[in-house]
Formats: C-alpha cells, structure tokens, sequence
C-alpha cells in the first residue's frame, strides 16, 4: 500500500506548520480582517475606506538572494524583504498597504524553517500596518533542490483616486532627491553571486575589508522600508512622483514614471556609492552602464520635487534623521535618464 508520504508529502510536518502560521499571522490582524487563516480564501473588509479608494496592487519575489540564505541558513530576513519590497511598489503611488499573501513552496516542509520565514513576514506586515490574511504552502517532492524554497507575495493598497501618484505631474526643472538603500536590496543577485562567488572565489563567511563585515552579512542586508517615512510626504503633496530603485535599476525605473516629453538627467558622484558596489564593478571588470541597469547603486528610491517644495520636503527629511542627496535634475528630452558629470 502506497501513501501520498512514500511520495515525499509529509502530511503531519504540514499540520504543524501551518498550526504555527495561524498563530503568526493573527498577530498582524486587524478590525478588517473578517477571518482566520485556514479558508480557501481571505477575507478583508472595504468598510470604513474612503469612498473614492482605489486598491492598488503589487507581487513580486525575492529572486536569488534567496541562494544566500540557504547556504547561511538564516530566511527570517529574506522573507522581511519581500514584504517591504511590494509594500514600496505601492508606496510609490501614494497606497497604504491593506493586506499580504504570500507563497512558499519547497520540496520538503521543514516546519522550523517555515516558522522562521513567516514569522519574518509577519514582523514586516505588522511594521508597515499591513495584515497577513492568507497565502499558500506547498511541498513539491522533487521539484525543489534540497532545503531550498521558492517565495513570493501579492500585496493590496488604497489611495484615494485624487491622491494617485503616477509622476504625471512631472515637470522639466523638478528636482530628484535620493534616499540611500542599505545594500543590494533584493535585486541583482545573479550578476554579484557570479563575480563575488565564482568570478572572486570569496565566501560567505569571509571577512572583506573594503566592507567592513563578512560577505554574507552584506549580501543579507536588508530591503529597506521606506512607507512611513514617504506617506508624510505624499500626504503634504510635496512630491511629484517617486521611482523604486530595484531590477532595471536607476536606467530602467526611472522612465516608469516620466511623461513622454520629460527626461532625468542623474549627476553622477552626486551620491556615496556603496562599497559593494564598487566591488562588483572592480572585481567583475563590470561596465558602469551595466552597473546602473542592474543594482541600486545606493540609492533605493528617488522622489521628484518641484523647486517650491524641495527644501520642505529636505527639511521634512533631516527632521526624520533621514539622509537624501540632490541628485539631478528633470529636463526637457527623450523619456530616459541621461547621465552626466
């Protein structure tokens, strides 16, 4: 007699992981979540939103960061990061997260390992004041290698329709301010895992000096938040639009939110670039133009500013002990970032 765990599905290791998921995710509920993890599907209740709210939504995944933390064994972290990266994407037009979904499937549930990414989840949904109402976990016998897991999640926001920011408003002579990321965030993994693990032959566990901490520590650092420090802002309407800097990045984002007649214009050593990044570069001999269409560069969002709002919005700033440099400039052109010295 053959049973579904001669296949690899273990149903009691399951049982309990989601019996701890249940218990995670109710400490991120609130009055609009009508009920528990465990239906075929969430519920969230539209009462008490304004009338004119438009949901926005956003999914994503953490891509191949996730390669770091198994070999580290450490998920809580990546798990943060895909919550704050999708609370961003809505952040950037103006929506306040309402609830998340997430995804993890691997090859075998292992139900500490589990805890631990939901329970980073969970701690990130209940910083950015958003609840977790659901999501999936799948064992897939086979289709994973061993101890490794795929992750990704679906958030919903509101904005009311009047508050929509989609850089629409954007004006030649508008300023661009950028907000420093910690790190890599959780894109261009592929590319720094081949130079600084392959190309380099450096380890995780290896001290680099020009970082000042081990390889992995630096590779995990954190996808940063940046929701309570923006909804000030965007409630003030000080910013004119707002580009997450993530896959593509400042070469490829930028333009998501330029009108058609507008260009950036990005003053290049206007910012502290990030040692990791000038690591990849040197240890990879990788072109500069490639650098900026692949990473952050140290800058994990940019807001437009009207000059009538800019010192406002740098006060604002300096008032949160938040650090932001003048980047460039918007300039009448081709929708696309123009680089100069």
């Amino acid at each position: 007699m053959t049973r579904y765990k001669d296949a690899g599905v273990d149903f009691g290791a399951a049982r309990q992981a989601k019996s701890r998921i249940k218990t995670l995710a109710r400490q991120t509920f609130n009055a609009h979540v009508l009920r528990d993890v465990g239906a075929f599907g969430g519920f969230y209740s539209l009462a008490g939103l304004p009338r004119d709210g438009t949901l926005v939504a956003s999914a994503d995944g953490v891509g191949t960061k996730l390669k770091i933390a198994f070999e580290l064994n450490r998920h809580a972290g990546v798990a943060a990061d895909l919550v704050n990266h999708c609370v961003n994407d809505i952040t950037v037009h103006g929506a306040k997260p309402l609830f998340f979904l997430d995804y993890l499937a691997s090859g075998k549930l292992r139900p500490p390992v589990v805890e631990e990414i939901v329970g980073g989840i969970a701690k990130a949904c209940r910083a950015a004041g958003c609840a977790l109402i659901g999501g999936e976990t799948a064992e897939m016998p086979g289709f994973y290698p061993a101890n490794e897991y795929d992750l990704a999640g679906m958030i919903v926001g509101c904005v009311r329709r009047k508050d929509i920011l989609d850089g629409s408003g954007i004006r030649p002579g508008d300023w661009i301010l950028g907000l420093p990321s910690l790190g890599l965030h959780t894109n261009g993994y592929s590319l720094a895992r081949k130079v600084l693990l392959e190309t380099a032959g450096l380890k995780l566990s290896q001290r680099v000096a020009a970082l000042g901490r081990d390889l992995g520590d630096e590779m995990l650092a954190p996808h940063r938040c940046y929701g309570s420090l923006l909804h000030p802002l965007l409630a003030r309407r000080w910013l004119s639009g707002v580009v997450h800097v993530t896959g593509g990045g400042i070469t490829d984002n930028t333009p998501r939110i330029l009108p058609p007649d507008c260009g950036a214009e990005i003053i290049l050593g206007s910012w502290p670039v990030l040692a990791i990044f000038d690591l990849i570069a040197s240890l990879g001999k990788v072109p500069r133009q490639e650098m900026f269409r692949t990473f952050n560069m140290g800058l994990g969002m940019l807001l437009v500013v009207s000059e009538r709002h800019l010192e406002s919005v740098k006060r604002a700033l300096r008032n949160k002990h938040e650090e932001c440099w003048t980047i460039g400039r918007i300039i009448k052109g081709k929708q696309r970032v123009y680089y100069t010295r």
